[in-house]
């Protein structure tokens, strides 16, 4: 049976996740924020202490990493070995060191089997960084998300505790990051040739999810 799959890609701050839940939502499709596996792994290797660098040690800890997604209610939680790690992903610290990891090919590797398995079951909308290059290149409907670093980076200091960052920092962070994901060599961050891009620097969440929708329909 063929499924629905709606991939969305693009930079930190650009809008994907907030636009991917909304759009989830209009079409009845679930939402798989595929960043939080590799946020699920940076955190795990922190906890662990593992030499992310150590090929051999990295080995070792994918074949026992045990990482899925499970419904609670309309959203889908992380979990690792069964325990709900959602609210440990988000700090800065894991952020950058998802952003290091996810460069390995074994993590993407090891990863690639729980996101095909959702898109096997049930129409979804699956945000990420390669998803419609390297996860589901055959995807009937792909976007590519995109906005001026300077307001990428507003965006997310808006989100943040402002007395834990200054916004030059969450730009310079940001900067690195887009760095980091665009060059690295497996599956670089980057719209696939027939993606749709669109520009969200100057348009509201709900004008993206409009544009969006208007493809989808008209397609």
């Amino acid at each position: 049976m063929n499924f629905r799959v709606i991939t969305i890609d693009g930079p930190a701050g650009a809008g994907k996740t907030t636009v991917s839940k909304r759009l989830a939502a209009a079409l009845g499709c679930v939402y798989v924020d595929t960043g939080a596996l590799y946020r699920g792994v940076a955190y795990e290797v922190d906890r662990r202490k593992i030499d992310w660098k150590d090929e051999t040690a990295m080995a070792a800890f994918l074949s026992d990493l045990d990482l899925s997604f499970i419904m609670e209610g309309e959203d889908l939680v992380l979990t690792s070995s069964g325990k709900d790690i959602t609210p440990f992903i988000r700090t800065p610290e894991i952020t950058m060191l998802a952003s290091a990891t996810s460069a390995l090919p074994a993590v993407r590797q090891a990863l690639l089997g729980i996101q095909k398995n959702i898109a096997a079951t049930r129409d979804a909308v699956f945000e990420g960084r390669d998803m419609g290059t390297a996860v589901f290149p055959d995807a009937r409907f792909k976007f590519f998300l995109f906005a001026d670093l300077s307001v990428r980076a507003q965006r997310r200091y808006d989100e943040m505790d402002a007395s834990r960052k200054e916004l030059k920092n969450v730009q310079a962070e940001m900067e690195k990051r887009d760095e980091n994901d665009s060059s690295r060599k497996t599956n670089p961050l980057k719209p696939a040739p027939d993606a749709i891009s669109i520009d969200s620097t100057y348009l509201t969440i709900d004008q993206v999810v409009a544009k969006i929708l208007s493809e989808i329909k008209a397609s």
